[in-house]
């Protein structure tokens, strides 16, 4: 859920800057095609070691901290973000729940 309210944030955010053009081709659209994209990538890079998770994780209630404790940094947020952006390690995860691109970086998603 948190997902789907990032992703409805940075398209609005997106659509706002960039404008949209329902019946442009994908060639002709060039790099603002990718504008939701950017904008949510930028979004997660920004707040999750500001205020400890994106809007959406915030909103729900829920935190991205250390697995071990301590602040995120900030290379933590951008290569979890990378991977998010990937789709693939977001949708596999293990036994506790916890996505590789979290375990990769050394991340966990807890309630706040």
């Amino acid at each position: 859920m948190a997902l789907l309210i990032d992703w409805t944030a940075a398209t609005i955010i997106a659509t706002a800057f960039f404008g949209y053009d329902q019946f442009a081709l994908p060639e002709k659209a060039g790099w603002t095609m990718f504008a939701p994209m950017i904008v949510f990538a930028a979004l997660q890079i920004i707040f999750i070691p500001t205020i400890g998770g994106s809007p959406g994780h915030r909103i729900l209630g829920m935190r991205v901290e250390m697995e071990r404790g301590g602040w995120v940094g900030l290379w933590r947020p951008i290569v979890r973000t990378a991977l998010l952006v990937l789709v693939i390690p977001a949708v596999i995860w293990d036994a506790d729940q916890r996505g590789i691109h979290d375990k990769i970086v050394g991340t966990v998603l807890v309630r706040a």
